[in-house]
């Protein structure tokens, strides 16, 4: 997503900046955002999503959307069994 900023600068700068653009053969916007990206360096890269897919390789394909109350349900019988040491009714 883009965003618009109003930046107020004395005419000196300005006009600096803009020749420093014209001088790289730039637009002045590309010359601010240009430094300004180099000043906040490079983001924080996310983790990739994908990593959490395809971790189970057996069994019968799940849809935790649709089954996530059933799921739910299974694992915290099966903690409670193992926590109370009882076998499955």
């Amino acid at each position: 997503m883009v965003s618009r900023t109003q930046v107020t600068l004395d005419s000196e700068m300005q006009r600096r900046a803009h020749a420093k653009a014209a001088e790289l053969g730039i637009s002045f916007a590309e010359y601010v955002r240009r430094l300004i990206a180099r000043d906040l360096g490079k983001p924080e890269q996310s983790t990739d999503v994908s990593i959490i897919f395809d971790l189970v390789e057996r069994g019968p394909p799940t849809d935790i959307a649709r089954d996530k109350d059933k799921m739910v349900g299974e694992a915290v019988w099966k903690e409670y069994l193992n926590e109370t040491r009882r076998k499955s009714l």
